[in-house]
């Protein structure tokens, strides 16, 4: 897993891990899920995928556009 910048500071989201087709997110309340491109769709891993490695925005970009589309919550 690799450390997300938090550029904003306020983020929920403290490490990432990026695959060809899936996007491991762990929050800091502790739990990881996992998202895949075949269920959130190419265009939003994409952007997750894009986001997460700017360091910014991430937390409120599932928030507001994938909502509860994960394939398994780790905790």
């Amino acid at each position: 897993m690799r450390h997300y910048q938090n550029l904003q500071g306020q983020s929920g989201v403290v490490n990432y891990a990026i695959a060809d087709d899936a996007i491991l997110v762990e929050f800091k309340k502790g739990a990881t899920y996992l998202y895949t491109a075949a269920l959130i769709g190419k265009e939003n891993f994409d952007t997750m995928k894009q986001l997460a490695e700017t360091g910014k925005g991430l937390s409120t970009f599932i928030s507001q556009h994938i909502r509860q589309l994960f394939n398994r919550k780790f905790n």
